[in-house]
């Protein structure tokens, strides 16, 4: 040992010493510690014990003694991290609205707040805000495409007949929970429209209407110019609306890691930041009198800055977008002030700004993702070995050309490997082709793609925008077909059945470990690692995942495909279903298998698990069954699944699902070799958004 002889607090201080540069960098890990905290723990009592905790963490570090930087360490951890659960806890009442709870028929008559057009579905999503009781005062809708007026805008009033549904949770455990994300966005209502939407008073919306008209008609300008997915693709790199990409398309970006160039974010601001900074300063310098006498670095960072801005209200003004707008403004600051541009404790900065103004945001996927892939980045490059790899030296063309290829594609198998564990948790499949794919994608986007369609809609105002348009379609082109290629290509994507969240936070836990510490100390990150990486490997797929309201039933298989009680389930419950069993492939109808009968009104059919074999009995119409037949087919049951609610009779010899037991338990995934039963309801606690049957 390196410190035999000391004692363990005096060791503990020496390696805190030798790392003193960096813990400033734990104070935001420490804020999302809490925040996590109160997200996943189920209840009141359990907020309250983790707030004790946290507090008992202070004070120990207290009692330790303020003078040693253990101490201060654990007693302002122990502290932001108390605080966190309380600006969590606080947010979450703050935001809170009115919301139905049963499905209705009603006319809502509100002001439009947002307007998102969706060409390739053929719908437009509209939120309507100002909503006259007794229905929730925010709400979204989506409505046909043929029935609604190009001239509809944000600030106008409406009203129209729609169907209301309350805020979905997730249809299985593990899924997405929709309902998290309108509480904190105060949706109080889903639905669709049934009939096309009057206009019953002009715009409101002041400045931010006309900024959203704006949006819309240059989305719809950039779409004329560039039909199909290779419009869609360059609308969403301009205000963020990918509405008009083809669902395959989006499909095959996502399967191929390139999904992150749709969203505006980090990558998009830093390039129209640096675009702008790096033109304005070199047309200043061309004036040796500027180039002498004024601070045209400063000058070139305001202009960036304000792009930057400009940029992200045109884009929507989304919280990722927000949240890369203010690290490229931190960027410009220490740029401004002297400071090295980029470090971790911008980035630590950054996330500090964020989890302070939308705490709720360390929950969903993008936050994680972006943090993730800079944190690791900047981790790598600030790297002893790294930084001499990198450093500039006196050498030949083609080796100058080498090394910047070879950072180029350890920075991008480095970000994969941090992203994979996020990605495999929030949507269970992680692209092994994504780091090769993005050494090509993001030099033709930044490079390409973006300034060739900045140019086009430059020269659109005098006419002369056909020939970027016709680069810029070009080199979309090149961007879908290297999507669908990678997409194609045998292995791109590792699948994983729903991954536990102690996996998932050991994962986070060792990635900040490694990425935070710069001396040895950060070689202790592996083991919670490889802990993660070992349970989540051997964690196994449930073998039946039966939806909240049990109209759906997947049924895996011993080779891992999954078989549908419906054959006509949508695209998405398909999706979601496959998703969660870790499947990447088309389901089958329980039809086909050999061991299943099934009629119109009920399927009986046998899974072997657990040394044993169940016998599952499954209803798929809401037609009236023979009772004593069905009666004596609940009985030989091992499991009776039903979307309508069973009568007494009904009794199988393990567990009776219907519609009175999931108003309780929510969706449920269950293991048959080990007999456990996971649901929603659990996962989900009793948080604010949680409605479930007490």
């Amino acid at each position: 040992m390196a410190f035999r002889g000391l004692n363990p607090l005096a060791a503990i201080e020496r390696r805190l010493e030798a790392e003193r540069d960096q813990i400033a960098l734990w104070l935001p890990v420490a804020l999302g510690a809490g925040i996590a905290a109160w997200l996943v723990l189920p209840d009141r009592f359990a907020w309250f014990a983790a707030m004790a905790g946290f507090a008992a963490l202070a004070f120990a570090g207290c009692a330790i003694g303020l003078g040693s930087r253990l101490g201060r360490m654990m007693a302002v951890g122990g502290a932001v991290a108390l605080f966190g659960v309380v600006l969590i806890w606080t947010r979450a009442d703050w935001v809170a609205s009115p919301r139905i709870d049963r499905p209705v028929v009603a006319v809502v008559a509100g002001r439009v707040a947002a307007v998102e057009r969706l060409p390739a579905r053929e719908i437009v999503r509209i939120t309507v805000e100002d909503v006259a009781a007794p229905l929730p005062p925010r709400l979204r809708l989506n409505i046909d495409q043929a029935q609604v007026d190009d001239r509809l805008s944000v600030g106008d009033r409406i009203a129209v007949r729609a169907r209301l549904m309350p805020p979905a949770p997730p249809p299985v455990p593990g899924a997405q929970d929709f309902a998290r994300t309108a509480w904190f966005q105060r949706l109080g209502a889903t639905g669709k429209a049934l009939d096309k939407p009057a206009v019953t008073q002009g715009r409101e919306g002041g400045w931010l209407g006309w900024l959203a008209d704006g949006r819309a008609a240059l989305s719809r300008h950039i779409e004329a110019r560039l039909p199909g997915s290779e419009g869609g693709v360059a609308a969403s790199l301009a205000t963020g609306d990918q509405g008009a990409i083809a669902e395959e398309d989006a499909e095959a970006l996502r399967r191929a890691g390139l999904a992150h160039l749709l969203s505006v974010s980090g990558l998009h601001v830093s390039a129209v930041v640096g675009g702008v900074m790096l033109l304005t300063l070199r047309l200043l310098a061309l004036s040796p009198t500027l180039a002498l006498r004024a601070p045209l670095l400063l000058i070139a960072a305001g202009a960036g800055a304000l792009a930057g801005v400009v940029y992200t209200l045109l884009s929507g003004a989304q919280v990722p977008t927000i949240r890369s707008c203010i690290a490229a403004l931190l960027v410009l600051a220490g740029i401004a002030m002297g400071r090295e541009a980029i470090t971790l404790r911008l980035v630590a900065t950054g996330a500090l700004v964020v989890l302070l103004l939308w705490p709720e945001a360390i929950a969903g996927p993008s936050f994680q993702l972006s943090f993730a892939a800079v944190t690791a980045l900047v981790a790598l490059l600030d790297h002893p070995r790294i930084r001499a790899f990198a450093a500039p030296r006196e050498e030949g063309w083609i080796m100058r050309r080498g090394r910047g290829l070879a950072l180029l594609l350890l920075s991008g198998l480095v970000i994969e490997v941090a992203l994979a564990p996020i990605a495999l948790f929030h949507f269970h499949k992680s692209g092994l082709y994504g780091a090769l794919a993005n050494i090509v994608a993001i030099p033709l986007t930044t490079f390409v793609i973006m300034p060739g369609e900045a140019l086009a809609l430059l020269f659109d105002a005098a006419g002369l925008g056909a020939p970027f348009w016709w680069v810029a379609g070009k080199a979309l082109s090149g961007l879908l077909w290297l999507a669908r290629t990678v997409a194609e290509a045998p292995g791109a994507v590792t699948m994983l059945p729903t991954m536990g969240r102690l996996a998932f936070g050991l994962f986070l836990l060792g990635g900040l470990w490694l990425a935070l510490w710069r001396t040895g100390l950060r070689r202790w990150g592996l083991l919670p690692c490889a802990a993660g990486g070992l349970l989540a490997l051997t964690a196994s797929a449930p073998d039946l995942l039966i939806t909240g309201d049990a109209r759906h039933v997947a049924f895996v298989l011993g080779d891992g495909r999954v078989a549908l009680l419906r054959e006509r389930a949508g695209d998405y419950v398909r999706g979601m279903l496959g998703e969660a069993a870790g499947h990447d492939g088309d389901a089958l109808p329980v039809d086909a298998l050999m061991q299943a009968r099934c009629s119109t009104d009920l399927c009986v059919t046998e899974i072997a698990r657990g040394g044993r074999r169940w016998r599952i009995a499954a209803t798929r119409s809401p037609y009236r069954l023979d009772w004593a037949r069905f009666t004596r087919t609940c009985a030989s049951a091992d499991i009776v699944i039903s979307d309508r609610r069973l009568p007494r009779g009904c009794k199988a010899r393990w567990l009776t699902i219907d519609r009175r037991l999931l108003a309780r338990t929510g969706g449920m995934a269950i293991d048959l070799d080990r007999g456990g039963v996971a649901t929603v309801a659990a996962e989900a606690g009793r948080h604010p958004w949680v409605r479930f049957d007490q």
